[in-house]
């Protein structure tokens, strides 16, 4: 009789709770839940509820991975944010370090939770509106840098704390930007713009090979997008395909051949849940969306383990926070017998 360990050369374990990392095909007995469990692929990615950001926001700024993120500024509905969260994979924690401007909207930041830049963004209601501010957080501190050459908020952005990009935005007096800068680790260069004006658009990727996607075009990015646009380090390509759902106020993640979109402001207007994949040719939707449905919100990982933060659900802002397990990634299955 054919056994598992006369295939596998080991018996099935026993243990108390479930292992971590999993690897494809291992199977444990689970013995305080007393069930068979089975670490298989998943077909299609999967949202599930994390720890909550420490308060409301929207428009925050994001960075990181799904285990180790960092959010920063934002706005509650009444006033900007200055404050600082960092996320273990389970929960948010404030952190003593503020940002030297208060603000919102920031282009989608680049680095990580402990080398993180802030780039730009919005600062009320009052004229200039939009701001050129950019800031690198050291793990401990935030400290002014470089500004933009062209202040702006809801652009896209991409790459690390010293080889950023930013691209796209909204200006001041009102109109909506193409502008796309690089960023060295001290000052900004301009280069070539995006092949579209728009705000409110997704970005993820490195500074030479970056994605930019959806977003709001004019007049003052009241028309909604599909764009998709690729950029080498010398020039941005607009792509023969686009997303499956229009939307600004969408979010990101990812590389320039793999990346996640999810959320945003849809036709109607609405706030939809919709998530899609990015293959470095064309865009999939995920038959699984947010829980939920939510616009600017904060992002940060990769394609197949990402974060989504805060954001307008809808016209409030949410602390609600959504892991992301993409397609390909195992993931725990009771074993049965129906």
């Amino acid at each position: 009789m054919t056994t598992y360990k006369g295939i596998n050369g080991f018996a099935v374990q026993s243990v108390a709770t479930d292992p971590s990392p999993l690897d494809e095909g291992q199977v444990w007995y689970n013995n305080a839940t007393y069930a068979f469990k089975l670490a298989s692929l998943t077909t299609s990615g999967t949202w599930a509820a994390g720890g909550n950001l420490t308060t409301n926001l929207w428009a925050v700024g994001g960075a990181g991975t799904q285990t180790a993120a960092l959010g920063f500024g934002g706005y509650n509905g009444t006033s900007m944010s200055n404050v600082t969260q960092t996320y273990n994979g389970s929960s948010w924690t404030n952190v003593p370090a503020t940002l030297g401007t208060a603000r919102y909207a920031m282009s989608a930041t680049a680095g990580s939770q402990t080398a993180a830049l802030a780039i730009g963004g919005s600062i009320g209601s009052t004229p200039p509106y939009v701001v050129a501010n950019t800031e690198k957080y050291n793990g401990t501190s935030w400290t002014p840098t470089g500004n933009l050459n062209t202040a702006r908020r809801s652009g896209g952005g991409a790459g690390t704390q010293t080889a950023a990009l930013a691209f796209g935005g909204f200006l001041f007096p009102p109109s909506d930007s193409a502008a796309s800068e690089s960023f060295n680790g001290t000052s900004w260069t301009n280069t070539p713009s995006l092949n579209s004006q728009r705000h409110a658009l997704g970005g993820c990727g490195t500074q030479t090979a970056a994605l930019a996607f959806g977003g709001g075009t004019p007049p003052n990015g009241g028309t909604l997008t599909t764009a998709t646009e690729l950029w080498n380090g010398t020039t941005w390509t607009s792509n023969p395909t686009g997303l499956n759902t229009a939307r600004n106020g969408i979010s990101g993640s990812g590389i320039q051949t793999l990346a996640l979109a999810f959320g945003g402001t849809a036709a109607g207007p609405t706030k939809t849940s919709a998530t899609e994949l990015w293959n470095g040719t064309t865009w999939t939707s995920n038959p699984n969306g947010l829980a939920t449905a939510r616009a600017i919100i904060g992002g940060a990982g990769t394609q197949t383990v990402a974060l989504a933060f805060g954001g307008l659900d809808p016209s409030v802002a949410v602390a609600n926070t959504e892991e992301f397990t993409g397609p390909g990634a195992p993931v725990t299955q009771t074993i049965t017998t129906s």
